[in-house]
């Protein structure tokens, strides 16, 4: 199931000090050589990503990380993204050597997730050359604290980690929160407002599109796809109104035109603002636009990090948009990926992010309580455009209203 988004699978994190076998255990999770092993502590620097099928789970991510005692200026900074793998973690792997025992670092791991609520594992390491100290695994039990032994490099032990992996996954896994579906009644109509541009990938739609038009095939909803050139057209062809119209939030000046305001309407940036994240504070902070002057500094954050096109939304559009908007230039900064400022969010006055399609959802829930900890409000990009347009209550009730 390499093919199924980052987003839809488990990710588990390997935590633990250099050298104490997290590529191995990843290896014989895996039953391949994802990661390589070398007696050299620091061998593994940036977080190494292994997507697969762990039956019966299903997908799942393994992200196995360098050792949070890596030392020097490059050993911090490998530490750094090391840490930030923990927003994004959803079970972590504690790999702990017997033959070094237990020290501040396993204890601080510790700690870090379960300040996170995080489900862990205490996963015990080359227990064919030291034994597990009694007391240890008293504390752990104490603490119901599930643990497992292992010998990775010989895979020993990978059968019980695997059982105690199933045991440990949590129940909003299992049952994901539906994108769409569960907003219109089973067997009714769904439009997708779909807009071909430059932006569209040819041949093929973008990922919102499809996440949303397989979660109304899997509730048993009806959909039916158009350009926005056709919207008008298709509605008249309807022989009664449909449940909702979902739109690009890039075409929802037009769109809102259009449908007429006894039919329910929303964009997919705005339901991913619910799928992946919080959509009460989000919308909030859309609304924190209205506060925005020309001295206002916004921070605009992708999760994926493509190169961007001349009419790129979040680097063209968005800023022209809140320019307009604030009445001045504003100060705008743009991250990608995983550079997201956790330290100096206090720095902005608006933090713009995208649907994080590609993203499990407790990663984004991460990036909003950073951003509620600095006291920066967050919003995304449907939300932000729809506020600006003035239809953002329009474009949320279909959610808020259920």
């Amino acid at each position: 199931m390499t093919p199924t988004p980052k987003g839809f699978r488990l990710h588990i994190g390997l935590f633990g000090r250099r050298n104490v076998g997290k590529s191995s255990l990843l290896n014989a999770l895996t039953r391949q050589e994802s990661s390589i092993v070398s007696n050299i502590a620091g061998t593994t620097t940036d977080p190494v990503e292994k997507p697969m099928e762990l039956l019966p789970i299903g997908p799942v991510l393994f992200i196995d990380t360098a050792g949070v005692d890596d030392l020097g200026s490059l050993g911090e900074l490998r530490v750094q993204k090391t840490v930030q793998v923990f927003d994004r973690t959803e079970i972590g792997l504690l790999v702990v050597d017997t033959t070094l025992g237990w020290s501040g670092y396993e204890e601080r791991i510790l700690a870090e997730l379960e300040k996170r609520a995080v489900p862990h594992i205490v996963v015990f390491n080359k227990t064919d050359l030291a034994a597990i100290p009694e007391e240890l695994r008293a504390k752990l039990d104490a603490a119901k604290i599930p643990w497992t032994a292992a010998v990775a490099s010989d895979k020993q032990g990978v059968t019980m980690l695997r059982e105690t992996l199933i045991q440990t996954v949590p129940d909003g896994f299992l049952q994901p929160p539906p994108i769409v579906s569960d907003l219109i009644p089973p067997g009714d109509l769904a439009v997708l407002v779909v807009p071909i541009d430059k932006e569209a990938p040819k041949g093929r739609l973008i990922l919102p599109q499809v996440q949303t038009i397989r979660d109304l095939l899997d509730g048993d909803r009806y959909c039916l796809v158009v350009k926005d050139d056709k919207l008008a057209d298709a509605l008249a062809r309807l022989n009664r109104p449909p449940a909702l119209v979902v739109t690009d939030s890039q075409a929802f000046a037009q769109v809102a035109a259009i449908v007429p305001q006894s039919i329910p309407l929303t964009s997919f940036s705005v339901l991913f603002a619910r799928q992946k994240g919080d959509i009460g504070e989000m919308t909030a902070g859309a609304k924190s636009i209205a506060n925005l002057t020309p001295q206002s500094r916004v921070l605009i954050a992708e999760s994926c990090t493509h190169h961007p096109i001349t009419e790129d939304i979040g680097t063209v559009k968005i800023p022209n948009w809140l320019r307009k908007y604030a009445g001045g230039s504003l100060e705008i900064s743009h991250v990608r990926g995983r550079d997201f400022p956790t330290d100096t969010l206090e720095n902005w006055n608006l933090v713009i992010h995208c649907g994080a399609c590609l993203w499990n959802r407790r990663e984004m829930l991460s990036r909003i309580l950073h951003c509620r900890k600095a006291g920066v409000p967050i919003t995304n990009y449907g939300l932000a455009i729809a506020f600006m347009l003035g239809i953002l209550d329009r474009a949320v009730a279909p959610i808020l209203r259920r």
